[in-house]
């Protein structure tokens, strides 16, 4: 097990199909009820559409489909969490992670934050998998997952134009 240093982190454990996920509490701005989702033609099946927030039309994902689980997120109970995207593009400011159940507010201190050693590999769009209060937790990628869902809403709109 490795420790990381530094001052406490405010986050938010995220239930998804098989996992926990870790993410910053400020990347999270709002968790909202799921409505919804209007389909994306030709998506991939982790694409589950758009749902309305704020005047936006924000891509909804299941993470752990997106990560390789094979089977599909449950909606029963769902929630949604919004977040906000890291890569400036002004058409995709945010993007809609399915949860199950209520998230979970958590403040670790770095002598409770640990890094998970595991001979198995971490899943696609993980960056790590910690140990937090006795939960393993992936920390998910951000940036692969906002890359992910610009790359299959693009290819969208151009078999739309084609």
């Amino acid at each position: 097990m490795t420790m990381l240093a530094g001052a406490d982190i405010r986050g938010v454990l995220i239930s998804t199909t098989g996992a926990w996920i870790l993410l910053p509490n400020a990347s999270v701005t709002e968790i909202i009820t799921l409505a919804t989702p209007e389909p994306v033609p030709d998506a991939p099946a982790w694409l589950l559409g758009r749902i309305p927030w704020r005047g936006w039309q924000v891509p909804l994902i299941s993470y752990a489909q997106l990560a390789g689980a094979e089977q599909p997120e449950s909606t029963l109970h769902a929630r949604v969490a919004v977040l906000k995207a890291l890569g400036g593009r002004p058409h995709y400011p945010y993007i809609a992670l399915l949860t199950q159940g209520f998230p979970r507010l958590t403040t670790i201190s770095a002598e409770g934050f640990v890094v998970a050693e595991s001979d198995e590999p971490l899943p696609f769009a993980a960056s790590a998998r910690v140990i937090v209060r006795d939960e393993i937790a992936l920390i998910p990628d951000l940036h692969v997952i906002e890359s992910e869902v610009v790359k299959a809403l693009e290819r969208t709109l151009e078999d739309e134009s084609a």
